[in-house]
Parts: structure tokens; sequence; C-alpha cells
């Protein structure tokens, strides 16, 4: 199945794109489209622990994909 990954911030930055497509197995979750985005290219400089949101809702790693999903890969946020 197919899933449109969308991308923000330092997510967009290291990896040189806003969004994506990722192509995964039946029942993949959000969390292993996650790691398929981990083993792209830029990778290694992406921060730990994003948030999640599937169909803007935000959703936990464990989430049942379906194809064409829009998982949106959000990154930490701080601020003062």
């Amino acid at each position: 199945m197919e899933v449109t990954v969308l991308l923000f911030a330092s997510y967009a930055d290291a990896l040189g794109c806003s969004s994506t497509t990722v192509t995964l197995p039946p029942g993949a979750t959000a969390g292993d489209a996650l790691s398929a985005i981990r083993r792209m290219p830029g990778a290694e400089r992406l921060p730990v622990a994003p948030m999640l949101a599937v169909n803007e809702e935000y959703a936990r790693p464990g989430h049942a994909l379906s194809s064409g999903d829009r998982l949106a890969v959000i990154p930490p946020v701080a601020g003062g």
C-alpha cells in the first residue's frame, strides 16, 4: 500500500523534501512508516521523537494505516 508522508520543519530540511510516498505492506502502522522514513538519506539528522498525525488527527506509532492515508511527521517543538 502507498502512504503519503508530509514532512515539516527539521524533517523536511534533513530529507530535502516536504512530502514523499512510502510503500508499505498491508497492516503497516504509522511507526512502520516512520521507520521507512528513517532509512532515507539524510535521516541520521532527524529528531528522535516526532508527533504523528494520520489524516489530520494525532496518532500513536501503533496506528494502523490504510492505502492512501496521509501521515504527518511533526518534529518536537520548543519555545518559551
